[in-house]
């Protein structure tokens, strides 16, 4: 009668010692070692069992089954009961804001544990606003902080010439090495301040002067605090009308201004003020068709009637009150006209 031969101990000659008998027991043997260590190691281990086991292997059949089925048996020994049903459902059905609570409840006591840990405060420095921006810096690096600058307004312009430009914000604050630092916002000289750090600036609008006086109107432009005095000008509002020496015309009304009403009144802005005597009142802007209008002068003189002394004497007037000069520098008397020898003015509007 024929045997099937025992399996041997000793794998033939060339083949790897994982293959041996011994080897597979071994691995048999070590799931259930491994899975008490941690069940997915206790898997892994499972498989390569099984594989030693049926892989060019001389057992018999029966033998191979008996090996698996024991691995299995010895790996599912060891491993953890899974949890209940009951208790899963407890888990799936908990209510988020018991366990929002837990979290901060645990959250605040971990808090009261450790000290508290409060943001460094921002280092104090001097109030250095208003300052001129060169000024400020010189000053802030002197105190120890290292200085950064920006245009505080919304029209992105570079800050060049430091000493033309106005600090209206500050801000302190750390590097990350712990040194103290300190930003400007800062304007352009004359400006106002905008109302954030950023934000637009607030021009002042030209105010309504019709009909005050030249002295009232300019005091008012003034007091814009934008304008500087010698943008304010004073004209004419009549084409042949002429200003009389300064300080002799505060009484003057305003009938025009420019920028008028209302328009923005800047740092650069020039304002023109269009004067009139109070006895002519204010030119109407309709009938000028956008030229000057001009007072009534009969003699055609340049002098206007209301304040030309001869308005019906050609030859006379303000300033030339005894007759306009002949050739030789004598007067041509009050007649007008004269001989050959009187005022040369061929072609010209005197003759």
């Amino acid at each position: 009668m024929n045997h099937s031969p025992a399996p041997s101990a000793v794998p033939p000659p060339g083949t790897g010692w994982w293959l041996s008998t011994p080897a597979r027991i071994g691995f048999v043997v070590a799931v259930p070692l491994l899975g008490l260590i941690n069940q997915y190691l206790g898997f892994l281990a499972l498989i390569a069992a099984i594989v030693l086991v049926w892989k060019d292997s001389s057992w018999q059949k029966g033998a191979k089954v008996a090996a698996t089925i024991g691995a299995m048996a010895l790996l599912g020994a060891v491993l953890p009961d899974p949890p209940e049903k009951g208790s899963a459902d407890a888990v799936a059905q908990e209510d988020p804001k018991d366990t929002a609570r837990t979290v901060t409840s645990l959250s605040s006591s971990a808090a009261q544990d450790e000290p508290s840990r409060a943001p460094k405060p921002r280092p104090r420095a001097a109030d250095y606003r208003g300052m001129r921006l060169d000024e400020a810096r010189d000053k802030a690096e002197a105190a120890g902080f290292g200085v950064g600058d920006h245009n505080a307004s919304d029209d992105d312009k570079s800050i060049w010439m430091r000493s033309n430009w106005t600090v209206c914000f500050q801000k302190t604050g750390w590097t990350w090495a712990q040194r103290k630092t300190i930003d400007f916002g800062a304007v352009q000289a004359g400006t106002p301040c905008p109302d954030t750090d950023g934000g637009a600036i607030p021009w002042p609008a030209m105010p309504e002067l019709t009909w005050k006086t030249w002295k009232s109107a300019r005091k008012e432009v003034l007091a814009l605090d934008v304008v500087p005095a010698e943008h304010v000008r004073a004209d004419t509002a009549y084409l042949n009308d002429t200003l009389p020496d300064e300080g002799r015309y505060d009484n003057w009304r305003v009938c025009v201004t420019d920028p008028v009403e209302g328009a923005d009144a800047t740092a650069g802005t020039w304002v023109t003020v269009e004067l009139t005597h109070p006895e002519n009142g204010c030119p109407d802007p309709r009938s000028s068709e956008g030229d000057k209008a001009g007072l009534p002068d009969r003699d055609d003189d340049g002098d206007p009637d209301y304040r030309d002394p001869f308005p019906g004497d050609r030859s006379r007037n303000t300033t030339f009150p005894n007759g306009f000069p002949d050739s030789r520098g004598s007067s041509s008397g009050g007649g007008g006209g004269g001989d050959g020898d009187g005022w040369n003015c061929p072609r010209t509007r005197w003759c």
